[in-house]
């Protein structure tokens, strides 16, 4: 009998069969191989562990007959970044746990300029053009040419043209630099970015409130008012709506224009504020703003309901994005930016 694909143990790379196993073992009988393991293996398993979804018994019975006859899961199993910190944090000291969470909640890449090389260029100047020029020609020099050619013209003309030239006049670099400089770039930037991703419990609930329909949406957040006012003014600040896409720069919006289907971007700007609409239009060419306006005409009349659906979609096409690093999310107080 054939075995379905996603009961099939040779669908799982090397490390996901290992996170599957290690989550099947538990705390108990996990501990000592997690302590046995290089710092690079346990990221490498955690990555995999945290990003494995639901488990079906099937495959996880078969893939431990792989490893031991006659051994059987005993139900389905989640990995996620939770269940793997909770998992991490019991097996090993709590600031080995966090730094190993921290980076594996931050961009793919098993070093550091592998991180940096998925890091969106945008992001990244707006980090290194606070360094000192030097600094960030160490950086670019160890990156890939294309990814370091999209930074240095993201980056200040003048800042660039100063980086172009410590780079041209730069000797092999000692080791205790570049030690310093990833160090430097582990606790400032990829810690940073690694911590907006995680979320508490009302951050949590504000992505579900998120996904309500307007009137739902109000509906609990009335309720909950009632029953606990500083949780629901906490979600309602956290929530990032539709009308938070204002706060995006040009180059986000422009970013978030080529990831949305043209029908559903006329349907959510019909029941768009004026200044939603006029931020839309004003990062679109004339021609390409022209045929946007007669779609939204040719909708007509729509149900509220079809415009709420299309604007939750773009804004979890910019959450993605973000997730990304390809565009900047501004908080909803908007004191600073955030990159999630």
């Amino acid at each position: 009998m054939a075995i379905a694909a996603k009961d099939d143990p040779r669908s799982l790379s090397g490390p996901e069969k290992a996170a599957v196993l290690m989550l099947s073992l538990g705390e108990e009988y996990g501990a000592k191989l997690w302590q046995m393991m290089h710092d690079e293996e346990i990221k490498e398993v955690s990555q995999a562990m945290s990003g494995l979804g639901n488990i079906s018994a099937t495959l996880v019975e078969r893939l431990l007959v792989d490893f031991v006859s006659n051994v059987s899961a005993g139900g389905t199993i989640v990995g996620s970044y939770e269940s793997t910190e909770r998992l991490l944090a019991k097996l090993l000291p709590g600031d080995r746990a966090s730094l190993i969470m921290e980076e594996i909640r931050g961009p793919a890449g098993r070093t550091m300029w592998d991180k940096l090389a998925n890091v969106n260029e945008q992001v990244l100047a707006n980090y290194l053009k606070n360094e000192y020029p030097q600094t960030v020609a160490v950086v670019l020099s160890k990156i890939r040419p294309d990814h370091a050619a999209r930074v240095l013209g993201a980056l200040p003309e003048d800042f660039s043209l100063e980086v172009i030239m410590r780079m041209l006049r730069m000797e092999t670099v000692q080791k205790e630099i570049l030690e310093k400089v990833e160090q430097t770039l582990r606790l400032e930037f990829m810690s940073n970015l690694a911590r907006t991703t995680k979320r508490d419990a009302h951050e949590m609930m504000a992505e579900i409130f998120n996904s309500f329909d307007r009137q739902t949406e109000q509906r609990f957040l009335s309720s909950l008012e009632e029953r606990n006012r500083e949780s629901a003014e906490k979600i309602r600040s956290l929530m990032f709506t539709f009308e938070d896409l204002q706060k995006l720069d040009p180059n986000g919006i422009q970013t978030l224009l080529r990831a949305v289907e043209k029908d559903k971007l006329a349907l959510a700007l019909k029941g768009a504020s004026d200044l939603i609409k006029d931020l839309f239009f004003s990062n679109m060419s004339e021609r390409a703003g022209k045929i946007l306006r007669e779609d939204m005409e040719s909708l007509g009349p729509v149900r509220l309901k079809d415009v709420d659906e299309a604007q939750m979609i773009m804004v979890n096409n910019a959450k993605d994005l973000a997730a990304k690093g390809e565009i900047l999310l501004a908080d909803s107080k908007g004191d600073d930016e955030l990159i999630y």
